[in-house]
């Protein structure tokens, strides 16, 4: 459903009502499309304090050139040397006089370096960071975004600064984002390499062993399993994930076969219907797959609402069943056989009701913030021991058929409760997933990242 509040404050009687009125008056966000693949302007790069990193080789990939003397699409400021009350004067000495240069749609990214809990002025310091990135983006207004990186690797960190410098990260705003070393990141997938060692490598089978990356194409060569992906947030997600070069199997209830079959028809991709609740889903996708799977992304979810004291057992179960019992039993499943290749991901779907709560979701509140548990705790062990990385992204209000739904003024509190005062939209949960899934994302581990436009609710 279109936003025609949106809309009406773009226009010149809008602006003049709404700022007479004291009402929130949201920028239309400037999203990736092939004829804008770039935010328009430089970037201006400033630091606080003294630092380690050697930033400029990775800015310099980021497709954005130095900025102007006035105008900037984005700063970034390298704060990772701050480790002192002291020091963060030097971060409002940087971004005072360079937040007015940034132009609509813009982005503010602030490095931070990890909590050094043996230096309690250090950790001081740098927490303080995150509450600065996050009260900064709640007034910078006009569509931009602030967001957190800690880091102690510039290479580490180079996919992250990419996406969060582009047109994609519209609707990704007040964000901590943690960036492991780049040791820690998967080796990239050996297409060599059987999936079971006791089977002979099949002599017709590709054989890619260095598999270089095209960053127009990231994904090429690889396969993605998008589950819940016949409809909605899903579609986009695998529509997505088939632009940046993979072959998606594209996995929903045989109900929505149909449904399935024309949206892996259109991006070139697999159907595969089947319930991800059966006890024995992991083991057909293994059995689907043969040759493995790099990108695992659990996006199947249903809501059952109802206030705690109606809600019966059933629609209690449902929810939990299919949002997070089988999340957990697939992706152990497929972890156990060897079909989640190494450098592969998963990518599975939070949302903020799981961080904030939601009146009348006990369940599916529950069954959210059950998915940032599984991913706090898997993570570390999935990439030790099978060299797979597992994120999270947290949805706020997406524009949906479900959230079309939504009453009138409940849905108007839904979209404009957030920094950017507008609801988001499916493609802004699915280039975050494919950012998740990229092959240089390795060091992007153990994450719950929201696509909220830094929802009022929640951390």
């Amino acid at each position: 459903m279109a936003d025609r509040y949106l809309r009406f404050t773009g226009t010149a009687p809008g602006r003049f009502l709404t700022r007479r009125l004291g009402l929130p008056q949201p920028a239309a966000l400037v999203r990736w499309s092939p004829e804008r693949p770039a935010l328009d302007g430089g970037l201006r790069h400033l630091t606080a304090g003294t630092s380690a990193l050697d930033l400029a080789p990775v800015l310099a990939r980021t497709g954005l050139g130095p900025a102007g003397a006035e105008r900037a699409a984005a700063v970034v400021l390298d704060a990772t040397g701050v480790r002192d009350v002291e020091g963060l004067a030097g971060v409002h000495a940087a971004l005072h006089p360079a937040v007015r240069s940034v132009v609509a749609s813009g982005r503010v990214v602030v490095l931070g370096a990890p909590l050094d809990l043996a230096d309690h002025h250090q950790a001081a310091a740098q927490q303080a960071l995150e509450g600065f990135t996050r009260s900064l983006g709640k007034e910078i207004g006009r569509g931009r975004t602030v967001n957190l990186v800690r880091l102690t690797d510039a290479a580490a960190a180079q996919s992250t600064l990419r996406f969060l410098l582009s047109p994609k990260s519209a609707y990704v705003s007040g964000q901590v984002i943690e960036v492991g070393p780049l040791g820690g990141a998967p080796a990239a997938p050996d297409r060599n390499r059987p999936l079971d060692p006791d089977r002979p490598l099949d002599p017709d089978r590709p054989v890619d062993p260095d598999l270089p990356v095209d960053p127009d194409r990231p994904l090429a060569g690889r396969t993605a399993l998008v589950t819940g992906g016949a409809r909605g947030i899903g579609e986009a997600v695998a529509a997505t994930l088939a632009r940046d070069g993979a072959h998606v199997v594209v996995l929903d209830v045989p109900q929505a076969e149909q449904d399935a079959r024309r949206v892996a028809d259109r991006i070139g991709g697999t159907a595969l219907p089947l319930d991800i609740t059966a006890a024995d889903a992991g083991a057909r996708i293994a059995e689907a797959l043969p040759d493995g799977l790099d990108v695992l992304i659990h996006n199947a979810g249903i809501t059952r609402d109802r206030r705690l004291v109606n809600m019966p057992a059933e629609r209690w179960a449902a929810v939990l069943e299919v949002n997070l019992a089988s999340v957990l039993r697939t992706t152990d499943a497929l972890l156990k056989a060897g079909t989640l290749r190494r450098g592969g991901s998963v990518v599975a779907t939070a949302s903020i009701a799981g961080l904030a709560g939601n009146a009348g979701q006990t369940n599916y509140g529950a069954s959210k913030a059950g998915i940032v548990g599984l991913v706090r705790s898997l993570a570390p062990r999935a990439l030790d021991e099978h060299g797979v990385t597992v994120n999270a992204v947290a949805p706020g209000f997406i524009e949906t058929k479900m959230t079309a739904a939504i009453p009138l003024f409940i849905r108007e509190a839904g979209r404009r409760m957030n920094s950017l005062a507008q609801g988001g939209l499916p493609a802004d949960v699915a280039e975050t997933t494919a950012w998740l899934a990229h092959p240089a994302s390795g060091a992007v581990n153990g994450q719950v990242v929201r696509v909220c436009g830094q929802s009022l609710l929640g951390a």
